[in-house]
């Protein structure tokens, strides 16, 4: 079975060297070198990555991260290769769960921030590995904002927040995952149905 974590850990990798340090992505006021220092203190510094989810810590974690961010370039990317056997995120049996969406949307952060870009063709296989964790987040971020949908990906059976839908919103998998991990502006989705639901569906701040 092919780890699809494993796979866009490399390929981002070879796009963020290919790209350089000072390229733009789909993170707001990140550049690569940005994002790749995100990346390896989420694997490597756990003390400094819960500032992303603990208020109080948020001010050492950026502290943290900038200071990852002043490696030189080749080796920061060297440390989003390869990291720790046996991490938190990255051990054998958690890599595939925590990782997979994670790196296929910063791999289409970087892809999406340069002009040009058009959707990759995702195989079966690796569409139903995004489907599955995103079928509870996009359940999640709609029932936060309080709107009912049906959501129907490409290729699979579409799911429901409730009755009535308020809105449609369908679209290949990976255009899904990228639209409900907050990057709305840059996915290919159709969200159809009552115009100010529509609007804030679009607009939300979705995502984990």
């Amino acid at each position: 079975m092919t780890n699809y974590a494993r796979q866009e850990r490399a390929l981002l990798a070879d796009l963020l060297l290919l790209q350089g340090p000072d390229a733009p992505t789909l993170c707001e006021g990140w550049t690569t070198r940005d994002l790749a220092a995100h990346l390896v203190v989420r694997e490597r510094r756990p003390d400094a990555s819960a500032g992303m989810m603990i208020k109080p810590l948020a001010a050492h974690g950026e502290k943290v991260r900038l200071a990852r961010a002043s490696l030189p370039y080749p080796e920061l990317i060297d440390q989003v290769r390869n990291p720790p056997s046996w991490g938190l995120m990255t051990n054998p049996v958690v890599d595939p769960l925590a990782n997979t969406a994670e790196f296929f949307i910063h791999h289409e952060d970087v892809r999406r921030g340069a002009p040009g870009w058009e959707p990759r063709a995702l195989s079966p296989d690796f569409e139903a590995a995004l489907w599955r964790p995103l079928k509870l987040i996009s359940r999640a971020s709609l029932r936060k904002l309080g709107i009912t949908a049906e959501i129907t990906p490409t290729g699979q059976s579409p799911v429901r927040t409730g009755e009535n839908p308020q809105v449609h919103i369908s679209g290949d998998v990976g255009e899904l995952t990228v639209f409900f991990f907050g990057r709305q502006r840059a996915a290919r989705v159709s969200v159809e149905g009552d115009p100010a639901a529509a609007e804030r569906v679009r607009t939300a701040r979705l995502g984990v």
